[in-house]
């Protein structure tokens, strides 16, 4: 990068700012407020927090268990046991049950608000107060437990995101078992890569899903999906589609049956230890099996209700809704939303049908508070060209999030231009590993285009170069040099924990041993915020200059004759040269003129080392069922590795096969 072009990004403009109301009434303000009357402090500005937070880590969350009202049967004994990486020991002592937190607020006069909202392609509309959801729990566990499940084993469900999918997470760690869930979508071999590690007793599932106006019907490939998991005890079944049957088989008992043999039992929040297991999420997966990566209770909480309530602003009387996929870890951070008293509002279908203003109709009907999607659907919007902000009253939005890849500086003009002008736009990272976030939003601070705007409290993040360093304004590996309360209580059959070592804390254990390294290329700016440049082993390096493949995609995604884009490096002759694929717009192809305004756009917003040796043309770009490109996948294709790669994992592993071809024809890869 240029001189120039990083002073342009550093003075990034601002785009909104706080309002004094806000600034004074907001979550994190009171926060600071109680900080201060406690004696701590005095704070400037939210670097000096941050600094007192992470230089005062077990008093930062010991003040946040406080005041987010957090619930616990018995007191930990410290905050932090021990505190050396891998294997941090939070809240040492404390007994205190997940679900009765997430289900905190559900008695007395909060009972009777709605608790979640669900739309889906294939029913109406459903809706549900806290006092029903918490019934409904209670009646689930019931019903598993009377089944033969106990405390400690494994319920997974192939489920949609909607009501059936909170109540079966609650029910679920409401006993003490672990919650583990899929998306619908994927296929069987996917479905039992993952959960045929973790040995489920039951299995929560849909009949089938609809997606973009069609119907899917799956009782087969679920029944099969039931079959390759011997240790199952029961299997209930969710009519997702009405006009369908049931799974079949002698386990299964039908969504409603399961609910009314346990009607009238309340949820038993059994009292368990702090890192208890409730959730094991994926890895992708798609370099082999996925990781089963387990995350203990009040870990969980702790940093969800901070990230939700300080950064989200989210409480009573808001309506949260996150687009997302029971397959992907915003699902589960999504569900913390119901410990904030917030609505939860979710969705369940294509985001893009009948048409991209799809769900800007569901934030507007809804009158929802908080809306959260991906950084590939904003961009989705700006290409189609859709204006929200003079088709629907979205008066009630106060923050648009994103997520799942950087957000270009280009669809933040969007949204302050035609999407929702006035609301913060909260870009957050993080990732499965965390179930949470390392840099987001922040209510009281400036958006500034293209940027993150801060590090959140608690999370003592930075950039490292390669010998281990923190970097003052360079671009490096993004590591957590403290423990951080929701990173995983371990691996799923990984005993000795190296899995775990190698996976987060291998890079850096000889210079720096015990710091995280999360795996993105990132740069933290002068005025606190942070540019995610991609993922660090997908980074390019082009005559030894460490490239970012998202300064590239800001420059070739922003192109009105491209659809879609993935870069990857080739070696060759001890070098890196890059190769630029692009799936070209409807109506356009890749031609000379293409191509040269393509290479210009590039040298000119990023620099001439940025510009590919190679573009070609495909028709589609893999994506992972989260939603992330597929750039490993495609660089050992293009490289010529044996390794295979995991196809199930992928939303459209086809397109592996059409990218082949294109690279063969193009020259780059022989047959």
């Amino acid at each position: 990068m240029t001189q120039q072009q990083w002073q342009q990004e550093s003075e990034a403009p601002v785009l909104w700012t706080p309002s004094r109301e806000l600034l004074e009434n907001c979550q994190m303000a009171a926060f600071i407020r109680g900080l201060e009357q406690q004696g701590h402090g005095p704070f400037a500005d939210y670097q000096a927090l941050h600094q007192w937070s992470v230089s005062h880590l077990e008093t930062f969350w010991q003040a946040i268990w406080e005041f987010c009202g957090l619930v616990a049967d018995e007191p930990a004994s410290s905050v932090l046991g021990k505190r050396d990486m891998p294997g941090a020991q939070w809240f040492p002592g404390m007994k205190l049950n997940f679900a009765a937190n997430m289900l905190r607020l559900a008695d007395g006069e909060q009972g009777s608000r709605e608790a979640v909202v669900a739309h889906c392609e294939t029913r109406p509309v459903l809706r549900r107060s806290y006092r029903e959801l918490k019934a409904d729990a209670g009646a689930l566990e019931a019903f598993l437990k009377a089944q033969g499940v106990v405390q400690g084993d494994r319920v997974a469900g192939i489920v949609t995101n909607g009501y059936e999918a909170l109540v079966g997470m609650l029910a679920t760690t409401s006993m003490g078992a672990i919650w583990s869930s899929a998306s619908p979508d994927f296929g069987v071999g996917a479905i039992l890569d993952r959960f045929g590690q973790i040995e489920p007793a039951a299995l929560i599932t849909v009949n089938g899903y609809g997606y973009g106006g069609k119907v899917f019907a799956r009782q087969s490939e679920f029944g099969e999906v039931a079959a390759g998991l011997p240790t199952l005890k029961t299997v209930i079944s969710i009519a997702q589609l009405p006009d369908q049957p049931p799974l079949a088989g002698p386990l299964v008992t039908p969504w409603d049956q399961a609910l009314e043999s346990g009607a009238g039992q309340a949820p038993s929040f059994t009292s368990l230890p702090a890192d208890h297991p409730v959730y094991i999420l994926f890895s992708s997966g798609t370099t082999g099996k996925p990781k089963c990566i387990v995350h203990g209770a009040a870990g969980l909480v702790v940093n969800h209700a901070k990230e939700l309530m300080l950064h989200g602003d989210v409480g009573p009387g808001d309506r949260f809704m996150y687009f997302t996929t029971c397959g992907w870890m915003m699902w589960n951070w999504q569900a913390s939303a119901l410990l904030t008293g917030a609505t939860v509002v979710t969705v369940d279908g294509s985001p893009g049908y009948p048409d991209m203003n799809a769900l800007w109709q569901i934030v507007a009907s809804e009158k929802v508070t908080h809306f959260g999607t991906s950084a590939r659907f904003l961009a989705g919007c700006r290409k189609a060209s859709v204006e929200p902000a003079t088709t629907f009253d979205l008066s009630p939005l106060r923050a648009l999030l994103s997520t799942g890849s950087p957000l270009l500086p280009e669809d933040y003009d969007w949204v302050y231009e035609h999407g929702a002008p006035g609301v913060l736009v909260g870009s957050i990272a993080g990732g499965t590993d965390i179930c949470g976030c390392f840099v987001g939003c922040n209510p009281m601070l400036p958006v500034r285009r293209g940027e993150i705007q801060c590090a959140l409290l608690g999370v003592d993040a930075v950039a490292f170069d390669d010998d281990g360093k923190a970097l003052d304004g360079g671009r490096g590996e993004l590591v957590c040099r403290q423990p951080l309360p929701s990173m995983p209580v371990g691996f799923w059959n990984d005993a000795d924990g190296s899995r775990y070592f190698s996976a987060y804390f291998e890079t850096f254990a000889d210079t720096c041993p015990g710091v995280w390294a999360h795996g993105d290329f990132i740069r933290f700016t002068e005025h606190g915020g942070a540019i995610i440049y991609g993922r660090s082993d997908a980074t390019l390096n082009p005559g030894g200059v460490r490239i970012g493949t998202a300064e590239i995609y800001r420059q070739v995604e922003t192109v009105d004759e491209i659809a879609d884009s993935l870069v990857v490096g080739r070696q060759i002759d001890g070098d890196v040269e890059i190769v630029l694929l692009v799936v070209p717009a409807t109506g356009h192809t890749l031609d000379d003129a293409l191509q040269k305004s393509l290479r210009s756009r590039i040298r000119e917003g990023a620099s001439p080392r940025h510009v590919p040796k190679h573009i070609v043309a495909v028709s589609d770009i893999p994506y992972t069922r989260s939603g992330k490109k597929v750039e490993l996948a495609v660089a050992r294709l293009i490289n010529g590795s044996a390794r295979a790669d995991n196809r199930d994992a992928m939303t459209n592993p086809e397109a592996l096969d059409t990218i082949r071809k294109a690279l063969i024809s193009a020259g780059l890869l022989t047959n």
